[in-house]
């Protein structure tokens, strides 16, 4: 919520016609966009007039974002925890600092040409709608929200605003990712109806099927406990979330879910158009009001999409894997995915799809790729600098092709997962109506209330 003082929208998506023109004459005329279908474009310099950039939750993974865009000029920082942001604060000493992201867009709205967001998942979306909302462009880190509304949300508002947004999943610019998606899409495996994802997350690297917890502790000097909630239900300091333990308490994160499965079946929703399941269910450790449980094994099932057939999607977390049966004596490894169609499999080893091994091994001894069907970004492109090239030129096309219409389509998907998870019963879902129709419980959240005084007025 922008407080009394905010500046007049009106002045601000007027700001600066004639820098934003000439960022987009230098970007169209100074970088090749993308190598596709095996052509080799000629390349330049980068422009010489640098983007003004804001970066929001800065430490940690933020801190490597903006080491990927310390090209640019970044004007402004926030971050609630000033210890954990303190060496990229030392890094951009130009930089302007706050803790509350809502007085940045106060004061640097004008000032600011996109917006970097990498702060836990349950601030997402209400930091990049509200730069949105201003004309930002926007870079969020995944899951791309916290809950199935948002996401719904911020995939309208980046079309409507005609925004350049990326979701930061990288391996969805990995050549290796597009390669898998190229097999799967020939035909060659025949046709798929049956996929299965895994992650070994949480084991070991964060806290689940635990109660709250009810001890009061201090809270640490440099944290802004309030900004740190944001729109979250009021809760008193506790060292059980802080720093990256947040991830499997339902208030705050999204479990294995969120961390791992936008890369682990990104090359399965992209391959394979997977948009609006028709139902979810799920088997988990146990039910838990508060995290995710130390396990969960859920389906998707997806109705027929034009010539596809309908397909069932498996992901298993916790240690849980599908199989052994399916990987023909292949070793199954802590993240992975495998494509089972009728003439073969695509077995991917790692968690982005970026490597892969055809299925049965014998048969496919020989196998000869298809022809290139996807993009490749330029040299000495990546991820982060894809996105940027395209703010410059005001060019939605990525060639990443990780804009929020697909990462909120993927990520709505996703996070259906965990509203069966948290029922603990197999739901009903009409997409249409952003509605599960057979558990009622599970509607309240799909897009719960944020904390008073932290609504969206946008």
């Amino acid at each position: 919520m922008l407080r009394a003082h905010s500046i007049e929208r009106n002045n601000i998506m007027a700001r600066r016609t004639n820098r934003r023109s000439f960022l987009k004459a230098s970007a169209l005329t100074g970088v090749g966009y993308w190598v596709a279908a095996r052509s080799q474009p000629a390349f330049a310099k980068s422009p010489n007039e640098k983007l003004n950039i804001a970066g929001v939750g800065v430490g940690g993974q933020g801190a490597g974002d903006l080491a990927n865009m310390a090209g640019e000029n970044i004007v402004a920082l926030c971050d609630v925890d000033e210890n954990r942001a303190g060496g990229t604060f030392e890094k951009f000493p130009k930089a302007k600092r706050y803790n509350d992201y809502r007085k940045l867009f106060d004061e640097m709205a004008d000032k600011v040409d996109a917006v970097v967001v990498a702060t836990p998942d349950h601030m997402h979306a209400p930091i990049s709608m509200l730069a949105m909302s201003l004309g930002k462009h926007v870079y969020c880190e995944k899951p791309l929200t916290h809950t199935v509304g948002e996401a719904r949300r911020m995939a309208k508002m980046a079309a409507d605003k005609k925004l350049v947004t990326q979701m930061g999943n990288q391996g969805h610019s990995n050549p290796g990712s597009r390669s898998s998606v190229e097999i799967i899409q020939s035909g060659d495996l025949g046709e798929i109806k049956e996929v299965h994802c895994w992650s070994d997350r949480p084991m070991g690297w964060w806290p689940q099927g635990v109660d709250r917890p009810t001890d009061k502790q201090d809270i640490p000097k440099g944290l802004h406990w309030d900004d740190w909630l944001g729109v979250a239900p009021e809760r008193p300091y506790n060292e059980a979330y802080l720093p990256f333990k947040w991830r499997g308490w339902w208030d705050f994160g999204t479990g294995a879910m969120g961390d791992m499965a936008c890369h682990v079946c990104d090359i399965a929703f992209w391959s394979l158009d997977l948009r609006d399941p028709t139902s979810i269910d799920c088997e988990v450790s146990g039910l838990h009001a508060e995290t995710a449980p130390l396990w969960s094994r859920i389906v998707w099932e997806f109705p027929k999409r034009g010539k596809l057939p309908p397909i069932k999607l498996h992901w298993y977390d916790g240690g849980q894997q599908p199989s052994k049966d399916l990987f023909e004596g292949e070793e199954i490894r802590g993240n992975g995915s495998l494509f089972v169609g009728t003439k073969g499999k695509l077995y991917s080893p790692d968690p982005y799809g970026a490597s892969y091994i055809l299925l049965p091994r014998a048969e496919f001894k020989d196998y000869k790729p298809p022809k290139q069907t996807l993009p490749r970004l330029a040299e000495g492109f990546s991820h982060h600098t894809d996105w940027l090239r395209c703010v410059k030129a005001g060019d939605q096309n990525l060639a990443s092709l990780s804009n929020f219409g697909y990462a909120g389509a993927m990520t709505e998907v996703l996070l259906l997962g965990n509203l069966s998870v948290r029922t603990g019963k197999r739901i009903e879902w009409d997409a249409k109506n952003l509605k599960v129709t057979n558990v009622s419980e599970a509607n309240a959240f799909i897009d719960p209330p944020y904390r008073k005084g932290w609504e969206l007025a946008i």
